[in-house]
C-alpha cells in the first residue's frame, strides 16, 4: 500500500531542520502536560476546602453535642424542682379549675401605669468653665 503524496510530504516538511509532525507532537505533548497540571492544582485546591468544610463541621457537631447536654442540664427536673421550691412555686392540685365567669376574680385586669419619656441623652449638659465670664 502507498501513501499519499500529500501526506508522505506532510511527514517529510522540514523547518530548520526538524520535521513539521514532530513539533505538532511536541506541542500536543505540552499542551496535554499543561492541563494535567492545571487539572490537578484544581483537585488539590478542591481537596484543601473538602479539608476546611468537614473540620467545620466536626466543630459545628461538637457545639450541638454541648449544647444538647446544656439544655438538658438545664431541663433537667431536679434542677426545675429546685428552682420552683426556692420561689415559692408549688404543682398544680388537679381540682382547681376556674370558670370563664370568675376568671376577674382570680386576677384583676391590670392597672395601666403611666409611662415617662426618657431625657434627651443626645443634648449636651451645661457644664460652667472656670474662668468664663458670667
Amino acid at each position: 500500500m502507498k501513501t499519499p503524496a500529500v501526506v508522505r510530504r506532510l511527514f517529510d516538511w522540514k523547518i530548520r531542520g526538524v520535521r513539521w509532525i514532530e513539533i505538532i507532537g511536541v506541542v500536543c505533548v505540552g499542551a496535554m502536560l499543561c492541563s494535567v497540571y492545571l487539572v490537578k492544582a484544581g483537585a488539590q485546591r478542591e481537596a484543601t476546602r473538602i479539608a476546611e468544610l468537614e473540620a467545620e463541621i466536626a466543630q459545628d457537631r461538637q457545639r450541638v453535642r454541648l449544647l444538647r447536654a446544656e439544655a438538658a442540664r438545664l431541663e433537667s427536673p431536679a434542677r426545675l424542682d429546685a428552682l420552683s421550691k426556692s420561689l415559692g412555686l408549688a404543682p398544680i392540685d388537679a381540682d382547681q379549675r376556674v370558670e370563664e365567669t370568675e376568671l376577674d376574680e382570680v386576677e384583676p385586669a391590670p392597672v395601666p401605669v403611666p409611662v415617662v419619656a426618657p431625657a434627651d441623652e443626645a443634648a449636651p449638659a451645661l457644664v460652667p468653665v472656670e474662668g468664663a465670664a458670667q
